[in-house]
């Protein structure tokens, strides 16, 4: 049972190969059994490669049963197709588009299980990449952010230079009149006289406006410093909004990029493994002797060939004949009479006919 179902996978005539020998039959299952686990290769390749992309494993098991099935058509379609003709070069012409379209599937079965095998190299190389995104998204952000804060904060410091300029006004006209009082400035006498009250009067009104600008700034600096807390709530939130896109930086394209970051060489022999088990059937055809089966096949399929060209040849000798026949018969009648008058009759019926017509349709017009 086995053996018959891999030499259905090979693409052969089940119903030839019964009739030949062991050897030739065990051949084309070979074959067949190549084609068979290339294709359950793609089927696991896909499958991994669709749930890095999906996350799911239901739907990645669906599609990636189909691109195996694809492949497997694939296969068997260009094993199928490769005739053994005794001529090497020949044989090398005729499977040269299928051995780059078993390149090409190679490429496309391996990629997705090198990711699989160099997983944790790859998850390395992402979270390098992951770390470096995280600091220049940090820094875009901050850049966004920090011109505003720092005009902010040189306001605050504006304000608070401006209260204490007035703080040390008023500290001045402190000691002056405190001076005045105690004798050692101004009128240098000692006591609380005009010139005290005047001083007095003046630090006492810097005072009340140093109290005033103390409550104006400190009224705006809180409004400036809730600016920057909102500004810097933005900033955090920001970042916190993004990072999950880089944290999920981690589909299938990120990963073949990760890949070819890595060296190239152990890549390289997998592909190889893959080409060789992808190429395995065609050039185990090629290589193969001349055997009964092909023998067979090519007396098979010559006989349809020959039936084919007969009965083309057939039809083109029936068809002159044909028209040799209606030639002589055509001949033979063109000079009969009682024809000739038939034909006058009906020709002057249809001139008749026309003529009515033509005239019924000018009478309508009128």
């Amino acid at each position: 049972m086995l053996k018959r179902f891999f030499i259905i996978c090979s693409g052969s005539d089940a119903q030839i190969l019964e009739d030949c020998p062991q050897g030739e039959q065990n051949k084309y299952a070979g074959i067949g059994a190549t084609v068979f686990f290339t294709a359950l290769m793609a089927f696991i390749a896909a499958s991994y490669a669709l749930y890095t992309v999906f996350d799911n494993l239901f739907t990645a098991i669906c599609f990636g049963f189909i691109w195996g099935l694809l492949i497997f058509n694939l296969d068997r379609y260009i094993v199928s197709t490769i005739k053994k003709t005794g001529n090497i070069v020949d044989e090398l012409i005729q499977a040269s588009p299928r051995i780059i379209l078993a390149v090409i599937i190679a490429v496309v079965i391996s990629k997705p299980l090198e990711l699989k095998i160099f997983e944790k190299e790859i998850d390395q190389v992402l979270l390098t990449e992951k770390n470096d995104m995280t600091l220049a998204n940090k820094n875009q952000i901050e850049a966004q952010f920090a011109p505003n804060i720092t005009t902010l904060k040189n306001d605050i410091t504006a304000l608070q230079n401006e209260i204490n300029t007035k703080e040390a006004e008023v500290n001045a006209l402190y000691d002056t009149y405190i001076a005045e009082a105690e004798g050692r400035e101004g009128t240098k006498l000692l006591g609380k006289g005009p010139v005290y009250k005047e001083k007095r009067e003046k630090h006492d009104a810097a005072l009340a406006e140093l109290q005033q600008l103390k409550a104006d700034n400190k009224a705006k600096i809180k409004t400036l410093e809730n600016q920057i807390a909102q500004l810097q709530g933005d900033f955090e939130t920001q970042i916190t909004s993004t990072q999950p896109i880089i944290n999920n930086f981690d589909g299938l394209m990120a990963r073949v990029n990760a890949l070819g970051k890595l060296p190239w060489l152990p890549s390289f022999f997998i592909f190889l493994l893959f080409l060789a088990i992808e190429t395995a059937p065609i050039f185990a055809k090629l290589l193969s002797p001349k055997g009964s089966y092909d023998f067979k096949l090519e007396d098979q399929e010559m006989a349809v060939k020959t039936i084919v060209l007969q009965n083309n040849k057939q039809r083109d000798v029936m068809l002159k004949a044909d028209y040799a026949l209606n030639d002589r018969i055509y001949t033979d009648i063109e000079s009969e009479e009682e024809l000739y008058q038939y034909k006058r009759k009906k020709a002057r019926e249809l001139l008749q006919l026309q003529a009515d017509a033509f005239f019924n349709k000018q009478k309508s017009a009128l």
